[in-house]
């Protein structure tokens, strides 16, 4: 395993970042920040999100399993028949030791795409993070629980999320860090021997389209967080691409609902 200094880590952002950022001590205000909110907004509520084996729902589950202790956190596994990292949600599971449920989604998605009217491809993969938002709602309220929300600043300004699918949830840590920012806090964890280093730095993918994030936008993460933390530097490689997508998506990050307001 590579070894990590404390050094190397918090120097992890830096061709990214116009200012400090210590991921050692966002992690700290980010654990402080979970804690003050489960006590005004449901102080003996569980956390309940999805766990994909991805980097991002990784770090948010360390997070509030620091926060508020693995007893109070459920991570939920929602595979569409088989998942071939499956095994990596598992291991997420062990190493917080958190509480955990498996709800494979494969019958459902099937039943809604073959009985009703037949689907678009793109219709057929958005349903899948529909019907596990709709889920983990659900379990959420059978459980005492809170809805956790685990995209990113990456991914919400690449418009790289489905409405009413995983821009869901009541709490969302991460919407203001950046893809490189969240590896570093995760870094933080691997430093203190909680998280393996592989999955904190696993190569994100959508787990629908069976290609990774970076090969569906057409640029790196790196890329799209330099043009986030800098954008003024038209210099950044894929510079106009990246560009182009945040502003083709920008409908997405609108309020859902357009309202007619009449004249008086």
């Amino acid at each position: 395993m590579k070894k990590l200094t404390e050094k190397y880590i918090l120097n992890y952002t830096k061709t990214h970042e116009k200012h400090s950022f210590d991921p050692f001590k966002v992690r700290k205000d980010l654990v402080m920040w979970i804690r003050n909110w489960f006590f005004k907004n449901g102080k003996d509520c569980n956390a309940v999100l999805g766990i994909s084996g991805g980097k991002d729902s990784t770090i948010v589950a360390a997070l509030l399993s620091e926060a508020l202790g693995p007893d109070r956190v459920i991570g939920v596994m929602l595979p569409n028949g088989i998942q071939p990292d499956i095994n990596d949600s598992e291991r997420v599971i062990r190493s917080l030791n958190i509480k955990s449920r498996l709800i494979d989604i494969k019958l459902l998605h099937y039943f809604i795409t073959n009985y009703f009217d037949p689907p678009t491809r793109t219709a057929s993969i958005n349903l899948q993070p529909r019907l596990r938002a709709a889920l983990l709602w659900y379990i959420a309220q059978c459980n005492n629980g809170r809805y956790v929300n685990t995209s990113n600043l990456s991914e919400y300004l690449a418009g790289w999320f489905t409405n009413d699918g995983d821009n869901q949830g009541v709490l969302f840590p991460l919407y203001e860090l950046t893809k490189t920012e969240v590896v570093a806090i995760g870094l933080t964890y691997v430093y203190d021997k909680i998280l393996p280093l592989d999955l904190v730095e696993k190569a994100p993918g959508d787990g629908l389209t069976g290609k990774t994030d970076e090969d569906n936008l057409g640029f790196s993460y790196d890329n799209l967080d330099n043009y986030i933390r800098n954008s003024n530097n038209t210099k950044i490689p894929k510079y106009n691409k990246i560009m182009g997508r945040v502003n083709s998506t920008d409908f997405k990050r609108k309020l859902n609902m357009n309202i007619f307001i009449p004249k008086v």
